[in-house]
């Protein structure tokens, strides 16, 4: 029987399009190919008994196109703080096992990811405010992610812009921003100026929940 998990966790993303990222509209990537460094702190969560609440996680990933092509590359990162269950759910959860097909962004990349390099477990810092659109992540020695949001070009005023996605597989809704990040080893990348987004993620193994538990 597949062992059931929950997560309440925040999340912070950039990838390499353009501000309004064109996946998010079922559009080609803004530079034809898909590149993205995301960061999660898991306030509450569970993978059957292991309690995963406080642990953070992150990915690298990457695609020669569109992620629905395929031939794509993964990094899984996990809190070096998880104890041996904590880890197992929190790669499983990431990878898209003991999940519905499909049902979950961790289940659609992952299925889309020719190669799932075998996790790195190391410390995870993440400072992130959805609000601000805000955010400082740093997977030591792996990857790091700062975003701010974007600026009035004439004014120099902060804007906010956000996506409500009511079927969505990662969010209901998010607030988007820009980003910086950039990975080293095994995916490695730099990403500069380009979307960002903090979305809270309440999912299961059936999918996207409407609501928090």
């Amino acid at each position: 029987m597949a062992i059931k998990w929950e997560i309440h966790a925040l999340e912070f993303g950039n990838c390499n399009c353009g501000y309004s990222c064109p996946c998010q509209f079922n559009a080609l990537p803004t530079y034809g190919d898909c590149r993205a460094i995301a960061f999660f702190r898991v306030d509450r969560g569970h993978y059957g008994a292991a309690l995963l609440d406080g642990l953070n996680m992150a990915y690298v990933a990457s695609w020669p196109g569109p992620v629905h092509e395929g031939k794509g590359a993964m990094q899984p990162i996990i809190d070096a703080r998880a104890d041996a269950a904590q880890r197992q759910g929190l790669l499983s959860i990431m990878t898209g096992k003991d999940t519905e097909p499909m049902s979950t962004m961790f289940s659609v990349f992952t299925t889309m990811c020719d190669t799932v390099h075998d996790p790195v477990f190391t410390e995870i810092a993440f400072d992130a405010d959805m609000a601000a659109r805000r955010a400082t992540c740093e997977a030591a020695g792996v990857a790091s992610g700062r975003g701010e949001p974007i600026l009035n070009p004439v004014t120099g005023a902060e804007h906010q812009v956000g996506l409500v996605m009511p079927k969505g597989f990662e969010f209901r809704r998010n607030e988007v921003g820009r980003g910086w990040s950039s990975s080293q080893g095994a995916v490695p990348m730099t990403l500069e100026d380009s979307y960002a987004h903090w979305c809270e993620i309440h999912m299961n193994q059936n999918g996207v929940m409407e609501q928090a538990a």
